[in-house]
Parts: C-alpha cells; structure tokens; sequence
C-alpha cells in the first residue's frame, strides 16, 4: 500500500489535490467571482424602482432585443456553415487547405475594431459588397442586418474549432456499415454522423452566442448605433459610463449576465441530455 502511494505521489506532475483544487479556487475567485460580485454590490446600491427602470426603459429593450437576437442568430448560422466547413476541412484534400484552415481562425487574431472597419469598408453603400447589394433592396451596413454578419464572422471559429476534433475522431468503420446495410447517405449522415457531433455543434453554438452577446468592438462600427434601431447593449452600456451613471451601466451589465447565464445554463443542460441519448 505504501508503495503504490509512493509511485501514485511520484508520479505527479503537479502538487497534490489539495493544493491544486486551493490555487484553482483562488484562481478562479480572483479573476471571475471577485469583478462579478463587484458589478452586483455596486447595482445592490439601487433602488427596487430605480433598477427596474433602468433595465427596462423602451431604448434599453431595444437593445437587448438586438444583442440577444443578433447573437442567437449569428451562432445558428456558424452551427450549419460551421459545421461545413470543417466537415470539408477534416473530410477532404485539396490545394490550400492549410491556407483555408488558417483563415478559420483569422476572427481570433484580427483585432475587433479592424474586424469592424473592414466590414464596414466592405458592406457600406460604396463598399466591394455593398455597392452590388444595395441596388437590389439589400442593406447591410448600419442595419441590424450588419450587427448579425458581424457577430457570424466573429463566432465562426469556434464552431468550426469544436467541432473538427470529433469529426477526425469519428470512427468511419460505422458509416462503411451503414452504406454496407443499404444506408442511403443522407440516412448515414443524420443516423450515424449527426448524433456523434450534435453535442460539439451546441457546445460550438454555446460559445459563438457567449462571445457575441458581449462583442462591441467589431460591431460598433458597422451597426451605425442608431437608438431603437440597431444600438447593441454593450455600446449602451459604454454611454452610461461615459455620463458617469455608474450604477446604470451596471444594472444592465448585471442582466445581460445573467440572461446569458440562462440561455447559457439551458443550452449546457440540452447538451448532457443530447450526450446522454447518444450512450444509450
């Protein structure tokens, strides 16, 4: 007993489990629980009806009803073209693949606010884009069309980087013996390879609507930020700091934080049922 202990200990990378789960709680506190709790003390100063007021005057819906919307939407569609393209990436061979691959994760390395002017130059009136789209009733830029292709470009990796992993670990021995069974591909794909990824696809999803809810720096720019139209709450929020109402841009801070805790909470909860489904 005792030698099995001393090779267990030997054989440790790191300290032992106490000193390990200490230093993740520190951790953890430091840089998650602390600046958390410090946004809720500060909106705990309100008043009930000055709270309430603050989180739910018609301009300040608007632009939830943008961010959420805008959000939701921009990672469902990263779910469907994301999950094509690292299908095509795991899948197949082709010249620039490696080019192509290291594009998918141009949105990381790009800086927000050159991510925002360059779509902008692309998709205002007189854009590359823009100018063809616009004689045809199309209008992107300053829109709340603009709000959603931004918060697509800025999501599509993480999709695409979640997925991949399970695609090129998928065993392909079960799509032969579908194929092998009279299985016509679309039956192989949502029989055999849809529910295999359908967890990735969500946890994809998770993270593209988490890092669109609070995106500004690449959406700043193309929404045009007209109030009622197409002002996003993270841009509100910078307003009322910059009139120095403190405990305004805290209040709505603290329920996008928690709204997105929800939705977030709800989609982490489908996917242990969607993987649990899968184990049976």
């Amino acid at each position: 007993m005792n030698l099995a202990t001393s090779r267990s200990s030997a054989n440790r990378v790191i300290p032992g489990f106490g000193l390990s789960l200490g230093f993740t709680i520190f951790y953890l506190a430091l840089i998650v629980l602390v600046p958390l709790s410090a946004i809720f003390l500060k909106t705990f100063t309100m008043t009930w009806e000055a709270f309430w007021s603050a989180v739910t005057s018609e301009r300040v819906m608007a632009s939830y009803r943008l961010s959420f919307g805008a959000a939701l939407i921009g990672a469902a569609i990263n779910v469907v073209f994301g999950g094509i393209v690292a299908w095509v990436l795991v899948r197949y061979q082709f010249p620039g693949k490696r080019f192509v691959d290291a594009l998918v994760d141009l949105p990381f390395a790009l800086p927000t606010a050159v991510a925002g002017i360059t779509l902008t130059a692309l998709y205002s009136s007189n854009g590359w884009i823009g100018k063809y789209l616009e004689p045809l009733g199309i209008k992107i830029a300053f829109t709340p069309l603009g709000v959603v292709v931004a918060l697509t470009f800025i999501g599509l990796p993480f999709v695409v980087r979640t997925v991949q992993p399970v695609l090129e670990d998928a065993e392909r021995e079960l799509e032969e013996a579908a194929a092998s069974l009279g299985a016509s591909p679309w039956q192989t794909f949502t029989r055999v390879i849809l529910p295999g990824i359908v967890p990735a696809l969500l946890t994809g999803f998770a993270l593209a609507f988490a890092r669109a809810t609070g995106e500004y720096g690449s959406v700043v720019f193309i929404a045009g930020n007209m109030p009622m139209v197409s002002e996003i709450t993270p841009l509100f929020i910078i307003t009322k700091l910059e009139q120095y109402d403190y405990t305004g841009a805290t209040a709505i801070a603290v329920v996008m934080l928690v709204v997105s805790f929800l939705l977030l909470l709800a989609i982490n909860l489908l996917q242990a049922w969607t993987r649990k489904r899968a184990g049976k």
